[in-house]
């Protein structure tokens, strides 16, 4: 007996194939070792699922998203087994795929140790060679609890099937009527291990090329704090042993680069534990890098036509009623303040009040568009756990804009935006980005997510995609991730090593204006109500320093690093000429130290290169007697011999900051 089925292939058109009954996914391609799934009618399912009349069928490849997940899925699996076979004691949690690799949870007596990490991936290795087949079961509830009984987990789990909040996430059938448990079987036929789960799986462990164990942590059950504490074991895992290499050379990379470290070793910016959890402090240094950053965006706002303002920290409640961030955004602030019965906020944004300056006249639409912009800084309640370093901090200091614009000039101040933001980023060295357009997700979360009617989200979305499409730039959708308030396009910038932050954004509000009572007076005489488009260029100052830190290594570029020379005499006798010459430098406005120091020339030399500075300036007995200093580079490379007047001219071109 014969089937047809359609087997589809993205790249090209779909083909109809004439296959025998009960032939499976895994026959139909050949047993492809990169084909570690398929997709049969849209379902992500095994390759040995046996196909049937009509079904449409893809391959997943093992370097595809799909595919990634299941062979993490599948390591996860091989990990939780390993672990039982080296700790018998170990109770089954859930263990995910999660990006770039796996966790297993597992109630044990004491934490995993590195030395447990290396036994665990020898026994992993110890299975994958056994070739052991992953093999789905459909099984009822009372079966899988006489399978499962010695797992108290995992018989929870049985209990919550149907249940949306189960398994945050895990890989337990929820919701779809049956239960399922995968059996890794030996070649013999005997089953090595179980475990309850939805799959799909590679076919067998041989398939498992290239993982390895990174490290453990407390998780509580079911992200509980009331429940039980287990260890989570996380690994990555990968289709070849190169792309391995290639993630654990990225995470060495990032390693290297971590702002918080370099912060410390370049005396940039601390986090003093008695401030509390996200408040970060700049030092001089740091500072430096700051005030940089803000005189650029200063001078950029006010050539683009933007007039800055100011407004305060606080506010009373009745404010962020009006502007619907109460209770919509109620979770993101920090508790009131009580002062004599009336409620004071600590700013979450600065919009509000940019509205009131707004409002605090009549405006007519020859003032259109109206462009109010300040370095606000905001705070917001963020978790303890999701904080990190300066890219995710409580108090925000944003270069915060809010244009005011007529309906129909709503695009092209868009544009106006998104060009501001592509030169800054360019400026910054960020020159690898692409677009994300935020929008509503679907009918479910309308009436309790968002403000607006369908209406105006279809008019707000449709001005900021097109304006995406306009640009030249990649467009990826962000269904669901707009703000309560409208729609918002993200610039997301890759850095050195290739990992994409979310920076500046453009965001189109059809609500505030109308809750506020913004008018203007149009040009046929009646009052009319102003489109408000929000912008942070940085989008937050401290995020971008820490983005800027790690991009640059901590050696930013000669005009924003914090010592852009560095003066080093051979000899004391030297010192007063090096004077001399960085007196020049200062008053061409370059930022110069001389090293008095009592260190020796050699550890002078290595200080400043620790400390990343672009130019050191080097005299001895010649340069001195012939008016003259000798460079040495920031890459090594040295320059003796130059005039003092040639050296400043270079230094000072280098050191100029970008001028558009």
């Amino acid at each position: 007996m014969s089937v047809t089925i359609t087997v589809s292939d993205q790249l090209s058109e779909s083909k109809q194939q004439v296959v025998d009954a009960g032939t499976t996914a895994a026959a139909l391609f050949g047993y492809n070792p990169s084909v570690v799934a398929a997709r049969v009618n849209g379902n992500l399912v095994d390759v040995v699922v046996k196909l049937v009349d009509g079904d449409v069928v893809e391959a997943v490849s093992a370097d595809s998203p799909d595919g990634l997940n299941v062979i993490r899925h599948s390591c996860a699996h091989v990990a939780a087994q390993a672990v039982q076979s080296l700790f018998a004691e170990a109770k089954l949690g859930i263990g995910p795929p999660i990006t770039d690799g796996f966790y297993y949870d597992f109630d044990v007596p004491t934490p995993f140790t590195p030395q447990d990490y290396q036994a665990i991936e020898k026994a992993m290795g110890r299975i994958v060679k056994e070739k052991q087949r992953f093999i789905r079961r459909v099984v009822t509830d009372e079966e899988a609890r006489a399978e499962l009984a010695a797992e108290p987990y995992k018989l929870e789990l049985i209990g919550l099937k149907g249940a949306s909040d189960a398994t945050e996430g895990a890989s337990v059938e929820v919701g779809a009527g049956e239960l399922t448990i995968y059996d890794n079987v030996r070649r013999d036929g005997s089953v090595a291990w179980k475990d309850l789960c939805r799959g799909p799986h590679v076919p067998d462990t041989s398939f498992l090329k290239a993982y390895a164990v990174t490290r453990s942590s407390a998780a509580y059950w079911r992200g509980d704090q009331a429940n039980a504490q287990l260890q989570r074991l996380y690994g990555t895992a990968w289709p070849t042993k190169e792309d391995l290499a290639a993630y654990q050379h990225r995470l060495a990379e990032a390693a290297r680069r971590d702002h918080r470290k370099l912060g410390v070793e370049l005396d940039l910016f601390s986090f003093p534990e008695e401030l509390g959890a996200g408040l970060p402090v700049f030092h001089p240094k740091g500072g430096v890098i700051k005030r940089v950053m803000e005189d650029y965006v200063r001078d950029a706002h006010i050539k683009a036509g933007f007039q800055y303002v100011g407004t305060p920290h606080i506010s009373k409640e009745g404010l962020f009623h009006t502007s619907g961030h109460l209770p919509y955004y109620a979770d993101g602030m920090f508790p009131p303040m009580d002062d004599d019965g009336q409620n004071y906020y600590l700013k979450a944004m600065n919009c509000p009040m940019h509205n009131l300056i707004f409002a605090s006249r009549g405006r007519s639409y020859r003032e259109l568009p109206l462009r109010f912009f300040e370095f606000g800084t905001v705070y917001r309640n963020e978790k303890s756990g999701v904080l990190q370093g300066l890219t995710r901090v409580r108090m925000i200091t944003q270069d915060d804009s809010h244009s005011y614009v007529m309906a129909q000039d709503a695009a092209e101040e868009v544009k106006h935006l998104l060009t501001f933001i592509t030169n800054l980023l360019e400026d910054f060295g960020l020159d690898d980005y692409y677009l994300e357009l935020s929008t509503r997700d679907g009918e479910g979360a309308k009436s309790t997510k968002f403000i607006g009617t369908e209406e105006q989200w279809e008019k707000a979305t449709a001005v900021l995609e097109q304006v995406g499409r306009d640009s030249g730039l990649s467009l990826v959708p962000d269904p669901g991730g707009a703000a309560y308030y409208g729609p918002k396009i993200s610039v997301q910038a890759k850095d050195a090593i290739g990992r994409t932050w979310q920076m500046s954004t453009i965001q189109y509000d059809f609500n505030q204006p109308a809750r506020f009572g913004l008018t203007y007076t149009g040009p046929d005489g009646h009052p009319a109500e102003p489109v408000m488009i929000h912008s942070a260029k940085f989008g937050s100052i401290e995020r971008f320093i820490g983005v800027l830190t790690e991009h640059y290594a901590g050696a930013f570029p000669a005009w924003l690093a914090p010592v852009q020379v560095q003066c080093i005499p051979v000899a004391e006798e030297y010192e007063g000429y090096l004077g001399e010459v960085a007196a020049k430098l200062r008053a061409a406005d370059v930022r110069v130290e001389v090293d008095y120091s009592d260190d020796r020339f050699g550890k002078k030399i290595r200080n400043a290169q620790t400390q990343k500075v672009p130019f050191m300036l080097i005299v001895g007995e010649a340069d001195a007697a012939a008016g003259a200093v000798s460079f040495r580079y920031r890459d090594g490379s040295q320059n003796n011999g130059v005039p003092i007047e040639d050296a400043v001219a270079e230094i000072v071109a280098a050191t100029r900051p970008p001028r558009r």
